[in-house]
């Protein structure tokens, strides 16, 4: 059954629930297939460009896909560079969601409510009007992160797929290897999750890929992948 063109709460709780766990059988590009199917062009994905395998997935099902990346304003000249990389090889549809310059950096004037207002914020206004987003998270990438569905419904009321919630470190890797897909540059050296400048730097843990984030408070999430 399609349900392009309706909106997200034509799904119950207990409906994504159950394909939630029949997703856990199927490939990332099946899923993705599915999200296409029953949601374009009412669907969004979202980008941090550490690497580009979602986009790389989502524009061979179809190219189509309103690929969306927030620019803070504080993010490493690397991730704008790999945006534009990015967007060449893929001619792709994407919306870039600027942030209004402060005269006092946020991260510096209001740490605590930084992220909330220019990333959540931007995401809000990105996915106003849409069904549903993909998003590239990963259980693999923290603790906060295991229990992570591949199918749910977000705090918008807005269904939010993870195809590759499932994926290892090492499936990413090969993915990159087999398809040639475009890397941040500062993974190879030595980042491992990469988000705003200002908050970011080389992992303190070393089983701990997100451990460069925010290191030092207690911190863990910007709010983008809280449900």
């Amino acid at each position: 059954m399609s349900l392009t063109n309706l909106s997200a709460p034509e799904f119950t709780d207990a409906q994504l629930a159950a394909l939630s766990v029949q997703f856990e059988k199927w490939s990332a590009e099946s899923i993705i297939e599915w999200a296409v199917e029953n949601f374009a062009p009412h669907l969004a994905l979202t980008a941090s460009m550490t690497d580009a395998v979602l986009i790389d997935l989502a524009v061979k099902v179809d190219p189509a896909t309103e690929v969306v990346f927030i620019d803070t304003g504080y993010h490493f000249a690397e991730t704008l560079d790999t945006v534009e990389q990015v967007r060449r090889r893929y001619g792709l549809n994407l919306r870039i969601m600027t942030v209004q310059r402060q005269d006092e950096p946020l991260w510096q004037a209001d740490p605590e409510n930084c992220c909330t207002a220019v990333k959540v914020g931007q995401l809000d206004r990105a996915l106003s009007g849409k069904a549903a987003w993909m998003s590239g998270l990963r259980r693999a990438e923290a603790d906060s992160r295991v229990t992570a569905p591949l199918l749910a419904r977000d705090l918008r009321g807005l269904i939010k797929i993870n195809p590759i919630a499932m994926w290892s470190d090492e499936d990413v890797r090969s993915y990159i290897e087999t398809n040639d897909v475009i890397l941040n540059p500062l993974i190879e050296q030595g980042f491992t999750s990469i988000g705003c400048q200002p908050c970011t730097q080389r992992p303190t843990d070393p089983n701990d890929s997100r451990s460069g984030r925010w290191a030092g408070k207690a911190k863990t999430e910007c709010g983008l992948h809280l449900l």
